[in-house]
């Protein structure tokens, strides 16, 4: 089953059963394309905790080594954007796109052993970390490269875990050419020992996120860019950017 978060026409926000083309809730289907709806991300994080080259393909494309422990990093808030929506990209800096599968925490979550993980896994969703290299490559902390409003797109739904498969495909369009493709069986540390792995320094809260990191392919965005991306068993994410 999967969830998505609108608001509809009377502008209260709600969370109805959703297909792709329309989201139902109390007895009332609303037509995506048609009615006056409008799709929300499907959790409001109080933090996205990033995984960087969990692909080792990623890792070699950009010439660095893969990790032999998680590679952690946060995205506040403010990075999240909904689905559809326009990221407005820092000006003059180059920017890219990197298609992610992510997990949505259901109950809090504190030094939780991977055997246990599962069952604090509410769903999937899919993730673009948007990304500003030319300051990424000038700090250490990585706020301006990675935290700039807008640099989450999140959605479109929350899919039910048993709806992901263990293999799911993680796929980026960029202009409806297909420029990244991974799967989840691709990941060089899975759900349950990163959340393991997070859940020992910090207390993930309901609705909080894990961004699990990127296939090979990332590239560059330019104003005007429409993005797609799509995990197996959630949907497609498709937002614009401008600069």
């Amino acid at each position: 089953m999967r969830y998505a978060r609108f608001r509809d026409p009377s502008g209260a926000v709600r969370t109805g059963a959703y297909d792709g083309e329309t989201v139902e809730f109390g007895g009332r289907t609303y037509d995506l394309h048609s009615d006056d709806v409008d799709l929300l991300p499907p959790c409001e994080p109080s933090k996205i905790v990033c995984i960087g080259r969990n692909y080792v393909a990623h890792a070699e494309e950009r010439d660095e080594d893969v990790p032999d422990r998680p590679l952690l990093f946060l995205k506040p808030p403010n990075a999240v954007a909904a689905p559809n929506a326009t990221t407005s990209l820092p000006a003059g800096k180059t920017v890219e796109h990197e298609a992610e599968l992510a997990v949505v925490i259901g109950e809090q979550a504190r030094n939780v052993t991977a055997a246990e993980a599962p069952a604090y896994v509410a769903g999937y969703t899919c993730l673009d970390d948007v990304s500003n290299r030319d300051d990424q490559s000038r700090e250490t902390n990585w706020v301006r490269g990675k935290a700039f409003d807008g640099s989450a797109p999140l959605g479109p739904c929350l899919a039910e875990p048993d709806d992901v498969p263990a293999d799911a495909s993680v796929r980026l369009r960029l202009n409806g050419e297909t420029v990244q493709s991974g799967s989840r069986d691709q990941f060089v540390f899975t759900v349950p020992e990163l959340i393991a792995e997070i859940t020992d320094y910090l207390t993930l809260e309901p609705g909080d996120v894990i961004s699990t990191g990127t296939p090979a392919g990332v590239g560059p965005l330019s104003d005007g860019d429409h993005v797609a991306v799509e995990v197996e068993g959630v949907g497609v994410l498709e937002h614009t950017v401008e600069q």
